[in-house]
This record gives structure tokens, sequence and C-alpha cells, in this order.
């Protein structure tokens, strides 16, 4: 039985890194797709959404492929109110996206989604991962983003980098959820979908 062909929907060289991991051959493909959230749009909803978006966005020019599709934010959750942290953009956001989340959780939510593109059927999920992150000086927030330049990350850090010193702990099941690709979660996936990750080398 041949292996399907593996499509990563996804331009991230960090997922693509990630993917790498498992040793599988896979083509990656950049989806278009509008990642706005919708008005009152929460957090787990809008990954879920948009890793489904993005995978089903490339299905048809992969039309007999698994595509994985993944999408992430970060949620800072205060009085009762959920706010969505981006990507930053800019050293300015990156210093008040931190600031903001100084001595506070911080619940990072990753969207996974696997799309058999020749039944159109797809198992989506929402990985959480929390970070707690420790209290910061302005100064310490300040070289974090010189040195780091994190301004294409969600919540303004990079996990495998030097942000591993803003935090205080991690709790989670699969740290990779917070680079941005469930690998554990995936290889329950692709499992299902009959590719397995071990036991079928020659």
């Amino acid at each position: 039985m041949s292996i399907p062909k593996l499509v990563l929907a996804s331009t991230s060289p960090f997922r693509r890194a990630l993917l790498e991991r498992l040793g599988l051959p896979f083509e990656t493909a950049s989806p278009s797709v509008n990642e706005a959230p919708a008005p009152g749009e929460r957090a787990e909803r809008l990954v879920v959404r948009l890793a489904e978006a993005k995978a089903r966005a490339v299905a048809a020019a992969y039309p007999e492929a698994l595509i994985i599709g993944s999408d992430q934010v970060a949620a800072l959750d205060g009085a009762g109110s959920e706010q969505i942290l981006g990507k930053p953009g800019t050293r300015e956001r990156a210093v008040e996206q931190l600031t903001r989340v100084s001595g506070r959780t911080v619940v990072f939510h990753t969207g996974l989604s696997l799309l058999r593109a020749g039944t159109g059927h797809a198992e989506t999920i929402c990985e959480p991962f929390k970070v707690h992150f420790r209290t910061l000086t302005p100064a310490q927030i300040a070289d974090y983003v010189d040195r780091e330049q994190p301004f294409a990350c969600a919540g303004s850090f990079k996990s495998e980098g030097l942000g591993i010193a803003l935090f205080r702990r991690l709790e989670g099941e699969d740290p990779n959820a917070l680079i941005g690709l469930p690998l554990i979660r995936l290889v329950d996936m692709l499992a299902a979908a009959g590719v397995e990750v071990l036991g079928t080398r020659d």
C-alpha cells in the first residue's frame, strides 16, 4: 500500500522544522486564508476554523493528499474576558504584549487539522498549552525583544530560543504545540489515516 502524499499547508519555518522530525516526506504549500477572527469568536474556535480552512485552501492542488493545516493564537484571560494576542509585527507591539503578560498566564491554542483531500473529510482539534510568565522588568523585556525580534510570533516570544528565560512554568501535554504543531496528536491522526511514523521502514 502506497503512502499518500503529505502536504503541510504552511510556509512557517517553525512548523516545517517540527514536521521534519517525524522523518516523513512532505511538501509545503502556502494557503491563502483570511485570519481575522469573526466578531465574538473565541480563541479555541478561531484556531480550529483556521487550521481546517488552511488545509482546504490548498486541497485543489493536491487532490489525493493528506493535508496538514495549523493555526495558533495566544489568549490572556482577565476580568471574565479573553484577550487574543496575535503576532506583534513591530518592536513596540512586542514590548507592549510582553508588558501585558508579565507575571500572568497565557494559554496558547493551537489548531490542528488533517484533511483527506480525496474524500473531503477533516479531523480537527485544538491543543492548549499554558505558559506562566515570570514578572519581567522593562529592561528585561526590551533586551529580549531586541535580541530575538519575535515580531512574527504569537505572544511575542520564541519558546525554542531565548524565550525560555521569560517563563516561570510551562503546562501542557505536548511542548511542540507551543512552537506551532502538536506532533503527538498529529502522529495519532496520521496513524488513523494509514500513515505510521514508526515500524514501516524496510
